[in-house]
């Protein structure tokens, strides 16, 4: 079942004012627990961490940006 556009609206700001930010702290965390990485290395873990979240929530944030598709003019 689809989610409706203004169900994936209120996931997306969910998302992005809760869980990225919870993200970012346990990623940083994660990384820190570990000694200094050569910086590349470090950029490469922070860039695939990036991946990690964002390549399965990209079906919330489709369209979201967009007008309402089943609203009326």
């Amino acid at each position: 079942m689809a989610l409706s556009y203004k169900a994936r609206r209120r996931w997306a700001l969910l998302i992005l004012l809760v869980g990225l930010p919870s993200y970012i702290a346990v990623a940083v965390w994660a990384v820190a627990q570990f000694d200094r990485p050569p910086v590349l290395l470090e950029l490469g873990i922070y860039i695939l961490l990036g991946l990690i979240w964002a390549i399965p929530l990209r079906f919330v944030f489709k369209g979201v940006g967009q007008a309402d598709p089943d609203a009326e003019d």
